[in-house]
C-alpha cells in the first residue's frame, strides 16, 4: 500500500478546485477521473475517494493540520498528509511530505475526536441547528450517519426491464448486486462500479437514484392513464420514476424554473423509452395558473437545504449558510401555496424533501393546512426517514388530498 504521485497530484488539484474556487466535488472528481486514460478501477477509486474523505472531514484535518482558510497548496498538503497518516499509509519521501509529525497527528486526532463538531467535521452553526430540531441525541446519531460513504443503489427502469433481468445482466459484466425489501426496484451496488459505462446503463435499463429517495414516487400513488405534475422536477430522476409507475399511460407533466434541467431530463427520458412526459418551464405565473385543479397527483419535490443528503454531497456542508436555510423555508411555504392548487378535487398531492429538519418539513405542513388553500386538503399520512435508522438518504414526505367539497 504506497501513495503514488500523480494520483495524489490530482487529488491536491481537485481539492484547490473544491475548496479555493467553489467548483462542486462531483464535478471536480468528474473531471479528474478522465485526466489519464491509463489509470484502472483502483486508481480512479483512489482519486475519487480521497478527494471525497477530504472534502468530508475538511474541518478536523485542518484543525490537526493548523491551517486555515483560504487554504494555499502547502496547506492542502498538510491536510492531505493528516488523511495518509490516518488511513496508515506510509509516508513517502517527497519534499510536501517532509517532517509530517505521524505520532502528533494521531494525538490531535484522539483529542478532537471527542468534540462532536471536529470528530463530524461540521460548522459549529450547522450543529446547532441539528440539536435545536433534532435534539442532542437523535442529531449525534444522524450527522455521524451523514458522514458514511452513500451505497450506489440503481433504479431498475421497469418499462424495459426487470430486476431479475438487469440483476443478471450485471453479474455477467462482475457488478454484484442485492435486492431491497422495501423498495421493489431498487438493486443496491455490493462494491461500487462505474455503472455509467455498462451498456446496460446507456440502453436504459437503470437509473442511479437512492433508495430512499424511490419512495417518493411510489408515495404519490399514480396510476396508467392519469394526470400527473412533477412541479420541481429539475433533471428528473423521480419524474422518470412516475413514468415508469405508470406505464407511459396517461399524462405526466415536467415543470422547473430551469430550462437545462428540463433538456437533461429529454435526453434522459430518450434514453429511457418514457414518451408521456410533456415538458413546461415555468417562465411566468400563467403556467401554474393553466393547469389550476386539472392534476389527479402533483408531487412538489421542494427545494431544501440538502441536510439529508450530505454522505452524498460532502461539499455542501462547507457551502451551505445559515441565511440559505432561511430563505429556503420562505420558498417552500410559497411553492407548497402556489403549486398546490393545480390538484383537482379529489386529487392527492406529495410534498417531499431531502432535508431532516422538522422546520423544512412537517411545520411546513401543518402551517399550509391552517392557510385558504390547505385548508382544501386534508392530511392522510407523512414519512420521516433518517439516514441514521435507513442507513440511505435521508428524507421526508408528506400525502395530502384534496377535498373534494
Amino acid at each position: 500500500m504506497r501513495l503514488h504521485r500523480n494520483l495524489v497530484y490530482t487529488t491536491i488539484d481537485s481539492l484547490h478546485a473544491i475548496f479555493n474556487e467553489g467548483e462542486y466535488a462531483d464535478k471536480v472528481v468528474a473531471r479528474a477521473l478522465k485526466k489519464d486514460k491509463r489509470w484502472g478501477s483502483s486508481d480512479r477509486k483512489f482519486v475519487a475517494e480521497t478527494i471525497y474523505e477530504i472534502v468530508r472531514w475538511k474541518r478536523l484535518y485542518a484543525e490537526i493540520a493548523e491551517v486555515k482558510e483560504p487554504y494555499d497548496r502547502d496547506d492542502l498538503w498538510r491536510m492531505f498528509a493528516v488523511w495518509a497518516v490516518l488511513r496508515g499509509y506510509p509516508i513517502p519521501d517527497w519534499r510536501q511530505l517532509e517532517g509530517t509529525p505521524q505520532r502528533k497527528i494521531k494525538g490531535r486526532f484522539d483529542e478532537l475526536s471527542k468534540i462532536r463538531t471536529f470528530r463530524e467535521s461540521i460548522p459549529d452553526w450547522m450543529d446547532a441547528l441539528g440539536v435545536k430540531e433534532l435534539g442532542e441525541a437523535v442529531w449525534t446519531k444522524e450527522i455521524a450517519a451523514q458522514n458514511q460513504p452513500a451505497k450506489v443503489i440503481l433504479r431498475v427502469n421497469t418499462l424495459k426491464t426487470t430486476k431479475e433481468k438487469l440483476r443478471a445482466i450485471l453479474m455477467d459484466l462482475n457488478i454484484e448486486t442485492e435486492f431491497l425489501k422495501e423498495q421493489p426496484d431498487a438493486l443496491v451496488l455490493k462494491e461500487r462500479a462505474n455503472v455509467f459505462l455498462t451498456e446496460a446503463f446507456k440502453e436504459g435499463l437503470f437509473e442511479v437514484q437512492d433508495a430512499n429517495s424511490q419512495l417518493v414516487a411510489a408515495y404519490l400513488d399514480v396510476k396508467p392513464g392519469m394526470r400527473v405534475v412533477d412541479t420541481c422536477a429539475g433533471a428528473g430522476g423521480k419524474t422518470l420514476h412516475i413514468a415508469s409507475l405508470m406505464q407511459n399511460k396517461g399524462q405526466l407533466i415536467a415543470m422547473d424554473l430551469y430550462e437545462s434541467k428540463l433538456k437533461q431530463l429529454k435526453l434522459r427520458a430518450k434514453r429511457n423509452g418514457a414518451f408521456n412526459i410533456e415538458y413546461r418551464i415555468i417562465d411566468s405565473t400563467k403556467v401554474i395558473k393553466k393547469l389550476h385543479e386539472k392534476a389527479d397527483r402533483v408531487l412538489i419535490d421542494a427545494p431544501c437545504s440538502g441536510l439529508g443528503v450530505l454522505k452524498r454531497n460532502p461539499d455542501a456542508k462547507w457551502k451551505l449558510q445559515p441565511e440559505f436555510i432561511d430563505n429556503i423555508r420562505k420558498v417552500q411555504s410559497e411553492v407548497l401555496e402556489s403549486y398546490s392548487r393545480i390538484v383537482k378535487p379529489g386529487g392527492k398531492l406529495v410534498y417531499a424533501t431531502c432535508s431532516v429538519l422538522p422546520s423544512e418539513n412537517q411545520e411546513q405542513i401543518m402551517r399550509f393546512l391552517t392557510t385558504e388553500t390547505g385548508k382544501k386538503f386534508t392530511f392522510v399520512k407523512d414519512s420521516k426517514i433518517l439516514a441514521s435508522d435507513s442507513g440511505f438518504d435521508g428524507f421526508y414526505m408528506a400525502l395530502l388530498e384534496r377535498n373534494t367539497i
